[in-house]
């Protein structure tokens, strides 16, 4: 019942947001809802300082929600399936070199920046951090999120292929990070020393192992419809294809969101041209749209509340406010590098680099990944610095990266 209550109070909360955005802000309703709820969120506590006991009530609904384990592990196959959906894999094909590159090389290059940099930022703050927690930190915040980069890109206007770039990157890029965020904690909880190959091996568990699942699941759902034709059964076929594909994912250990995406291109591609008819392509697409608009209403509303649970230390808000431009800045040389080398043969729009750079949204997962954080890898510190990171790419990077876009068609 507590559950259903939650569901309740946070459904009703996101569509009086949106109606208030959508009224009066008329921003993209993504970022509208995380404005307005973390704006709430601040007022309350603002309120509770004064001596109102309203924020109490607000901290423990907050509290009682697992937002790692309602993302990771919930809302996120869903999401990633929907984006995938609509992703053309010609396109993607076209740029499998440059997604590749950046998936891999940019969030391993943008870990070690990162972590590097703050590590010696910290030191001279005098603030108490392991290399290795810094590592974490920078893992975790280095995949772009697909959830907001898809949410807010596809309304920006960027060219085709630089879209496709974007995207196709952000869709994949999590495995990579996931992997090394999870070899990088092992090492922080104490498990020692870590070789090569076992490193290797749960990069194939990980991301080789998703893969797979997603092209087998894929295919079984594609041959079920191609056999019928019949749109509410077509629909509930991939919504069973993404609930349960996830959950076995998650039993076998292998990358759920990998999986996910592989058969949303599947699916989205193949299926609709072949094992559908225009009516079930029309119904499916409407299906999914709706399942991708009110789970980013709540996944969004959730981040914005989710500042109840931030220590707002002083040396915490320093940490914040540093890790904003460093992560930027990573960013930039991670993207930059190869897209200087790789435009020697291969095209890239004008402002490329730029548009990558802010473009590069962080989101949810990121939050997600520093809630899972045992204690005693500075999960306080590393969450405060991952949220300052993430509203600031949400709120000003995402209002802002269509103008840029539309600066380099001049």
């Amino acid at each position: 019942m507590e559950a259903l209550n939650t569901i309740a109070i946070l459904i009703s909360m996101a569509a009086a947001l949106a109606y208030i955005n959508h009224r009066f802000l008329r921003i993209p309703m993504t970022i509208g809802l995380m404005l307005l709820s973390l704006a709430a969120s601040l007022a309350l506590i603002l309120l509770e300082g004064m001596g109102l006991p309203i924020a109490h009530y607000a901290d423990q609904l907050v509290s009682g929600i697992d937002f790692s384990t309602v993302l990771l592990n919930g809302m996120l196959g869903l999401l990633l399936f929907a984006g995938a959906l609509h992703v053309n894999l010609d396109d993607l094909a076209a740029q499998k070199l440059e997604v590749t590159v950046f998936a891999t090389l940019g969030v391993l290059v943008s870990t070690f920046l990162v972590g590097g940099a703050f590590y010696y930022a910290a030191s001279f703050f005098h603030m108490d951090l392991r290399f290795v927690d810094c590592l974490l930190f920078g893992a975790l915040i280095s995949p772009t999120d697909p959830i907001a980069v898809l949410a807010i890109l596809k309304k920006a206007g960027a060219p085709k292929a630089l879209e496709t770039k974007i995207a196709g990157e952000s869709l994949f890029n999590d495995g990579i990070g996931v992997v090394v965020f999870l070899v990088l904690l092992e090492i922080a909880a104490g498990g020692g020393h870590v070789s090569p190959g076992h490193v290797l091996a749960l990069f194939g568990e990980e991301v080789l192992g998703g893969i797979a699942l997603g092209l087998v699941a894929g295919y079984i759902a594609f041959r079920l419809l191609s056999s019928i034709n019949n749109y509410q059964v077509e629909v509930l076929i991939t919504l069973a294809l993404v609930l349960g594909g996830y959950a076995l994912a998650n039993k076998l250990h292998i990358s759920g969101p990998i999986a996910m995406v592989v058969s949303g291109l599947l699916i989205g591609n193949h299926g609709r041209r072949l094992a559908m008819s225009e009516e079930t392509v029309d119904n499916l697409d409407t299906f999914w749209e709706l399942i991708d608009e009110i789970l980013n209403a709540l996944l969004f509303v959730l981040i914005g509340l989710e500042v109840f649970i931030l220590s707002f230390q002083g040396e915490f808000l320093i940490a914040g406010l540093l890790a904003v431009p460093l992560v930027l800045l990573a960013r930039f040389i991670s993207v930059g590098g190869p897209v200087l080398v790789m435009k020697k043969w291969r095209p890239f729009a004008p402002k490329a680099i730029s548009i990558m750079t802010w473009g590069g949204l962080r989101g949810g997962i990121s939050v997600a990944l520093a809630l899972s954080l045992p204690k005693e890898c500075n999960r306080e510190l590393i969450l405060t610095m991952t949220y300052a990171v993430v509203v600031f790419s949400i709120l000003v990077q995402g209002l802002t990266i269509k103008r840029l876009v539309q600066s380099g068609k001049d």
